[in-house]
């Protein structure tokens, strides 16, 4: 069993917020005297479950909440290179950070001016731990379709500047999916990759509407493709890659244990699959444990979990020098 931290990985689905350290967390509330529940402090990581839309909305408010303790550039600054310094710890080799920049504008002077932001946080942090870095634009489907829009034209325009993507995120049970096909045109016309969640909370039909309708190269979670042979084959057909985070999984109640994740049954279908760690901050567990637990629930061996590696950076934005690189090191793994 050769040490997981030093298998190189791409890290394709993880929040902005959800990427902060807890002790990280910690002192920047109480350095702003910003109160925290419970769930945050002293019973962390929480108890969650998302099965009905009060266990969201918990989810939700204490996502918000962790959102709140930026308050500064600094701040911001801090938490990207502390997610970049994790990664590399755990073996990370390029990064696709998602983030919402309506969810930040009020406090940052607009959403242009913290995209700017983030995005000069990126190249620092980048540039200090040598992770490469892309940035993917999240809509949030509980917010008017109309807004999504507004931010599919921002990250159109930062498109080969840092911006290599476009997604949606939240609560894919809320909203019509379909009112949000005119927002991924915009993107899709700037050549960005089409990052919707689905087929976490919703099943395989909803899958399939992100498959026809915002036409997705990749899925955020896409588990439940599982659900449905004929929406499973399609999603290996397309090449649309499944970013699969099992410890989310678990934890939003999605399955009942890490052993029910599909992840054997997603490969034996054929489909590409790069485990990610979504929220580390709410659910515990970062980029290396999501191997380290399919690992030990599936019983895979070390060359299924190099052949998660290597789909990591088949379906990744990473330019092919990093691919390159990262692929050779993958085979020096194994091989050690």
């Amino acid at each position: 069993m050769r040490p997981l931290d030093a298998l190189p990985k791409a890290h394709l689905h993880l929040h902005f917020t959800g990427s902060m350290r807890h002790a990280t967390l910690l002192e920047l509330a109480a350095r702003d005297a910003i109160p925290l529940p419970d769930a945050l402090e002293h019973d962390w990581p929480p108890v969650l479950s998302a099965a009905d839309e009060k266990g969201w909305f918990r989810f939700q408010r204490l996502y918000d909440v962790a959102r709140s303790v930026l308050r500064t550039e600094d701040d911001v600054r801090r938490l990207v290179r502390e997610a970049a310094e994790d990664d590399v710890r755990d073996g990370g080799r390029w990064l696709e950070l998602q983030v919402d920049p309506s969810g930040y504008a009020a406090r940052f002077g607009g959403i242009t001016a913290f995209t700017d932001l983030v995005l000069d946080a990126v190249r620092e942090a980048s540039a200090a731990t040598g992770l490469g870095i892309g940035v993917v634009i999240a809509a949030n489907r509980t917010r008017h379709p109309l807004d999504a829009r507004t931010l599919a034209r921002l990250a159109a325009q930062y498109a080969g500047r840092g911006v290599i993507g476009f997604g949606l995120s939240n609560d894919e049970r809320r909203g019509r999916t379909e009112e949000f096909a005119g927002a991924f045109d915009i993107a899709r016309r700037a050549g960005l990759l089409l990052v919707p969640h689905g087929g976490e909370l919703r099943g395989a039909e909803h899958v399939r509407t992100c498959l026809d309708v915002l036409h997705a190269d990749r899925l955020g979670h896409g588990v439940r493709s599982v659900e449905d042979p004929a929406v499973l084959a399609d999603v290996v057909e397309r090449g649309v890659a499944l970013e699969v985070c099992p410890t989310s999984n678990v934890a939003l109640g999605v399955y009942s244990d890490l052993t029910s994740v599909p992840v054997p049954q997603l490969l034996a279908a054929g489909a590409t699959v790069a485990l990610g760690a979504d929220d580390p901050l709410l659910f515990g567990s970062r980029l290396a444990g999501q191997y380290a637990t399919m690992r030990a629930a599936h019983e895979l061996d070390d060359a299924t979990l190099a052949t998660l590696a290597r789909m990591s950076f088949a379906a990744s934005r990473a330019p092919q020098d990093v691919r390159a690189r990262a692929l050779a090191d993958v085979d020096a793994w194994l091989a050690s």
